[in-house]
């Protein structure tokens, strides 16, 4: 099966074709650590784990490299505003160093909630400044910078394709432009790679470098790092469609300018998450993060869920009401899951859920077509929803076995990433006694047996369990 994605580096749907057989080089822009991650940056995390799942499910060896930037990252992309993390710092009443390490163990947290796999390599800006350092050299020799008021910048001007992955006209750029944006700058899209003081009177996070003791513009670690961990040319970039127009721009154009080839072959973009009053944003207060969702009631997975709902290339409207949607679809499908294990026992009791993940017995020709339609579909620039549409028609095929059903499902959830391998966490409780009252009667509906059927609800009722039954199935709750 081939995987297919849309690049915008040409703004179409192309097949996939690795560098290395087999292997694939992944890099991810990370978190700005000077404050938490909000709901809306969440959702590319989660685009970009389904990404690494389908490739992992496809067997290939994935590279997942993420920065984690935790100096240089001015609140405008365009070498405006004051730096976020003396704005953390200040906000939070703690040192520079102290907001980036609790702000990264917050954001790896975060991951883990949502069942994101972690990076192969989370590489923090603070640990490469000598790398960042030995590439502007780099660019220098080239011809590519210029010293102005005490900053190293990359002149756009020496770069004739540069803002193509933005589709950017240089000269329409350059007549509106704002020339008194940076005075130091020849053109006002020229960009900075190192700053020494003259940019901030009170900047604390500096180091010695060959042009002044500074510190690193936004945009050169990510060449710096990614190059580092993945070589001079890889197969993917991620990151948020609010990256195009300026960062992504700028480091294709210094990383391709310091090594005189295309450096990337495809980008993947995720859209907004939007609320009623525009995009998320944490410069403009309107931000909600994975620990405010859990405070209202709502499990981190349920906001995955929500995610895989839509498509990673649409926006996405964020609402309580599809958010409690989500969550009602979730706790349908850990009932559902519960239900089967039950039903499966005789084939299934002797395996854990890891057992099942992956296993080898044959499956009948419904559950075959299932999974075949369910991973071409993210096999085609990961369609979650229409693969959700699949999962949840194989969950109510009555027709189907339990157990391959059941089976089938994990084989999904390998992508999806729901961890319905270990759904008891999800749903009450039960110790053996009750599993066995819920089989008995489940079984003596099925024989029409109502009478039997109430008496046992009564029984599970006074000890505190509650069977609710709906057109889904049975579900299962504590009283």
């Amino acid at each position: 099966m081939k995987l297919k994605f849309f690049n915008t580096l040409g703004r179409e749907i192309q097949e996939f074709h690795p560098i290395h057989p087999d292997e694939v080089g992944i890099y991810t822009c990370g978190p700005t650590v000077w404050n938490y991650a909000h709901i809306g940056n969440l959702r590319t995390y989660v685009f970009e784990d389904i990404l690494r799942r389908a490739f992992e499910y496809f067997g290939y060896r994935v590279k997942h490299v993420m920065n984690i930037t935790d100096v240089g990252h001015l609140t405008d992309d365009a070498d405006l505003g004051e730096d976020k993390m003396i704005k953390g710092a200040r906000e939070s009443g703690r040192t520079v160093w102290e907001i980036a390490e609790y702000y990264t163990d917050a954001f790896f947290k975060d991951l883990k909630r949502l069942n994101i796999r972690m990076p192969t390599d989370a590489c923090r800006a603070t640990d490469h400044i000598e790398d960042m350092i030995k590439l502007i050299q780099r660019l220098g020799e080239r011809g590519y910078t210029y010293s102005a008021g005490g900053n190293i910048y990359f002149d756009i001007s020496k770069l004739p394709d540069y803002g193509k992955l933005a589709l950017l006209n240089i000269n329409d750029l350059k007549a509106g432009a704002r020339i008194d944006i940076d005075e130091n700058k020849k053109n006002p899209l020229d960009f900075a790679l190192w700053f020494t003081r003259s940019k901030f009177e009170h900047q604390v996070m500096l180091w010695d470098s060959p042009w002044g003791r500074g510190y690193p513009g936004w945009h050169i670690e990510c060449s710096a790092m990614s190059m580092k961990y993945l070589g001079e040319q890889f197969d993917i970039h991620c990151g948020g469609v609010d990256h195009i127009p300026v960062h992504h721009t700028n480091e294709i154009a210094q990383s391709e300018a310091s090594t005189g080839k295309k450096w990337v072959n495809y980008w993947l973009h995720g859209e907004f998450l939007v609320l009623t009053r525009g995009k998320m944003a944490k410069s403009k207060g309107n931000f909600m993060t994975l620990s405010s969702l859990e405070d209202q009631g709502y499990d981190p997975l349920d906001y995955r869920y929500f995610c895989l709902g839509a498509h990673y290339r649409s926006q996405l409207r964020f609402s309580f009401e599809g958010l409690d949607a989500a969550a009602r679809a979730r706790r349908n499908i850990s009932e559902h899951i519960f239900r089967l294990r039950l039903d499966s026992e005789d084939r299934l009791k002797a395996l854990s859920p890891d057992d099942l993940i992956g296993g080898t017995e044959p499956q009948p020709d419904a559950v075959k077509d299932c999974l075949d339609s369910f991973f071409n579909h993210i096999a085609v620039d990961l369609n979650t929803p229409k693969g959700l549409a699949v999962f949840w028609g194989l969950l109510r095929d009555e027709d189907v076995d339990p157990a391959s059903k059941y089976r089938a499902l994990l084989e999904m959830d390998k992508v999806l990433g729901l961890d319905i391998g270990h759904i008891e966490s999800q749903i009450p409780e039960l110790d053996e006694e009750i599993e066995k009252l819920v089989k008995e009667r489940d079984d003596a509906r099925k024989r029409r047996d109502f009478t039997k059927a109430d008496e046992i609800r009564d029984v599970l009722k006074g000890k505190g369990i509650i069977l609710e039954d709906t057109p889904e199935g049975v579900r299962i709750r504590k009283k």
